[in-house]
């Protein structure tokens, strides 16, 4: 790694510990009830319209349907809004119903906080279906996260109560003392930045320089015209002139990364300059992504009574996310070997030694490209500055890598956390069969019940990521979209599952998804993969509810010191990535071999 690309990174790590410090703190307060008198006169109005309070609880089970039911009805809504946008305001350009399978597929995705699009965002949603369907649920979908580890929060500092919160208190106060506000705030510096933020009608312009173009030839009754090779008869146009998409941009962009969202208004996601215009803005978007996630470990510290079982978690998550930058930042600046072969030049020696732009944001280069690209999967985010179908074999790997392992190195707000915390509650069994002691963390007895929860939530998303990759590469409908044959092609769709079943959202680009075939398989893959973990993680979280909390003893294994935070590492490296060896030798490294021979 070059010094430039050491400097981003520590100045990166260094805001983000200054941010999510402050803003740990008062996420224990929202977690623990704690909030000022005045909000809780604000909130017991909308308590009342729900028929609860503040001071109900409920056990896991009560608490789980509370978050199915809240985000099926979500479901229910957004499928509809995009299903009838053609008939309601707010639509200046015009924009038709989404196909079913569409809209299926992306009300899935929205409410599970996964954000997969399969669609180009400026040419298929109309602003009140941006607005009322897609942002609404960048908040909701964010809120059920926290809400969830909130529960396991409660969980393990709870003594034998059995309950673990209310889910309609938790959802309202983390919407409304926690999400809005940071976004409402971001969102005004995004506008500062220059990220648009109107309802105008689209905008014809006249562009510097005319654009040549080809399009098919048709016949008097409009069918298109061939030769005598069967190929069609192009005719060669040119325009100068350019369509620019207007919008309420600034703030969907500013929730998309807080909450860790992803979705663009735009299909260029944040590579477009209207949602991420200059270098300033770019750090902030990333920052913006680690915040809360960061800020859950120091709320978990307090919550439990041990400041130091946050700082372990997050020195665990740390250690990962520098490895994986490490990583992914000299394979994009080594570039391309087969570049010389084509025959070497002024030119091609100048591009190879400036690394691999291809697919890159060269606003911000290979540097800032690669770091978002570790950022954005480490968390559950998926906003993209750069297409990850064009980084180097290696390159590309990386950000797989990181969904693969459960996106719990720092992950999505809420979900990174609990599944981190499900991996540190496998790893005190483990290393209490080791020493032949009962395992226990935070002073909970870890037993069979909880361990079978524990498998299910880590078990869940491989399975699904390499049953929905198996089908699609037997299944002509899952062949028939890939656009690159070979190990790549399965790298495709291999990336694919992961983001979904992984709730991530990013897309390896080149595969074409938006068809039936993939709309309903992925789909499914983020409903199973959102919900098949949160609800072994309540089930865990009432467990350790019911359970007494164990003083400390000589024979408590530390859960605070390295000697745990490597153990962490270790547990998450092998479980969770053991599962996807064989499918990631057989694309990314095959690959990679392809690529560099002799090596």
């Amino acid at each position: 790694m070059s010094t430039s690309s050491w400097g981003l990174l520590a100045l990166f790590l260094g805001l983000l510990l200054v941010a999510a410090w402050p803003l740990g703190i008062w996420l224990a307060r929202l977690s623990s009830g704690n909030v000022p008198l005045w909000m809780q006169r604000v909130e017991a109005p909308l308590f009342r319209l729900a028929g609860t309070s503040a001071k109900e609880s409920m056990n896991w089970s009560h608490y789980a349907l509370a978050v199915l039911a809240f985000n099926a009805l979500g479901v229910l809504v957004v499928y509809a809004l995009q299903r009838l946008q053609v008939w309601l305001p707010l639509n200046p350009a015009g924009m038709v119903a989404v196909s079913p399978d569409s809209a299926f597929n992306t009300a899935l995705s929205f409410v599970t906080n996964t954000n997969w699009q399969g669609y180009g965002g400026e040419a298929t949603m109309s602003y009140l279906t941006q607005m009322l369907a897609l942002a609404v649920q960048n908040f909701f979908s964010a809120a059920t996260g926290i809400a969830v580890v909130f529960a396991l929060f409660r969980g393990f500092a709870a003594r034998s109560t059995g309950v673990i919160g209310n889910f309609w208190v938790d959802v309202t106060r983390i919407t409304t003392w926690l999400l809005v506000p940071l976004s409402l705030v971001f969102a005004v510096f995004l506008v500062g930045q220059g990220v648009i933020q109107n309802f105008d009608a689209y905008k014809d312009v006249t562009t510097l320089e005319a654009t040549s173009y080809q399009v098919p030839k048709n016949d008097p009754d409009g069918q298109a015209l061939k030769d005598d090779k069967g190929n069609p008869v192009l005719q060669n146009l040119k325009t100068s002139t350019q369509t620019l998409a207007m919008g309420p941009v600034a703030s969907q962009e500013a929730i998309k990364m807080i909450g860790t969202n992803g979705g663009g208004f735009f299909n260029a996601n944040s590579a477009h300059p209207y949602e991420n215009p200059t270098a300033l803005s770019n750090l902030l978007q990333m920052l913006a992504i680690f915040l809360i996630p960061a800020a859950l470990c120091f709320a978990f510290g307090r919550e439990v009574g041990d400041q130091r079982q946050g700082w372990a978690v997050l020195a665990a998550m740390t250690v990962m996310f520098v490895i994986a930058v490490i990583a992914i930042t000299p394979a994009e600046q080594a570039g391309n070997p087969l570049i010389g072969a084509l025959g070497v030049d002024q030119a091609t020696s100048s591009l190879q030694s400036g690394g691999n732009m291809e697919g890159k944001e060269t606003r911000f280069g290979i540097n800032a490209s690669s770091l978002f690209a570790v950022i954005t999967t480490a968390a559950s985010c998926g906003a993209v500055i750069a297409m990850h179908d064009s980084f180097t074999p290696l390159g590309g790997m990386v950000p797989m890598v990181m969904m693969q392992l459960g996106e719990v190195v720092f992950g999505g707000v809420g979900s990174g956390l609990y599944g981190m915390l499900i991996f540190a509650i496998l790893a005190v069994f483990i290393s209490g069969l080791m020493i032949g002691r009962t395992p226990e963390y935070l002073g909970k007895k870890i037993e069979a019940h909880e361990m079978k929860l524990t498998s299910i939530a880590i078990l869940a998303t491989p399975i699904l990521v390499l049953t929905g990759t198996a089908i699609a590469v037997l299944a002509g409908a899952g062949r028939a979209g890939i656009a690159n044959p070979g190990a790549h092609g399965l790298s495709e769709i291999l990336y694919a599952f992961s983001s979904a079943a992984n709730n991530n959202g990013s897309a390896f680009a080149g595969l074409s998804a938006n068809t039936p075939f993939y709309n309903t398989l992925l789909g499914l893959a983020v409903w199973l993969g959102r919900f098949g973990v949160i609800v072994p993680v309540l089930a865990i979280a009432g467990a350790l509810a019911a359970k007494k909390r164990l003083p400390v003893t000589a024979g408590t294994m530390p859960t605070h010191g390295p000697l745990f935070v490597t153990l962490l590492i270790g547990t998450v490296l092998m479980v969770g990535l053991l599962n996807y060896v064989p499918a990631l030798a057989l694309g990314p490294v095959v690959e990679h071999l392809m690529l560099w021979p002799g090596h």
